[in-house]
């Protein structure tokens, strides 16, 4: 059994408004469910991380990619499955009707677009230890600032 930790790809989407896509897991996912999450997934088998941002955001919304703005940082951290994870995230623009993104069905049950302000939402139905996904945001808002959005 391998004791490399997963690699995973991470998509923090930005609207024109400077407001970053969140999408609530389903309540019977085994790892963080009914938790807000950005979009994002697992690398497949010889697949590289630019080309699972850019399935996994096809996937999970039906929009595509269409610029990658920037990464926002790459974070170590173990599920609740216990399995050790490596998450590169990155800001995305995309192209698609913004307002109506197709949701993977049964994978997760509603999206919201927030402001740098509005974080602490992200902390919903966490365990008071994790706050990791608030931290990603948090660092998402200041790298959209940094480079002017």
């Amino acid at each position: 059994m391998s004791i490399e930790p997963l690699r995973c790809a991470g998509a923090l989407i930005v609207d024109d408004d400077g407001r970053i896509f969140f999408q609530r897991r389903s309540a019977d996912r085994r790892l963080f469910p009914n938790c807000w999450d950005i979009v994002g997934g697992h690398l497949e088998p010889g697949e590289d991380v630019e080309t699972a941002l850019y399935r996994e955001v096809t996937e999970e919304t039906g929009w595509t990619v269409s610029h990658l703005l920037g990464q926002v940082g790459e974070y170590r951290y173990v599920g609740d499955d216990g399995l050790a994870r490596v998450e590169s995230d990155w800001l995305v623009r995309v192209d698609g009707d913004l307002a109506r993104p197709e949701l993977e069905e049964g994978k997760h049950t509603e999206f919201r677009w927030l402001a740098a302000d509005e974080v602490a939402l992200l902390d919903e139905h966490r365990d008071v230890n994790d706050g990791l996904i608030r931290r990603i945001a948090e660092e998402a808002f200041a790298a959209l600032r940094s480079i002017g959005l």
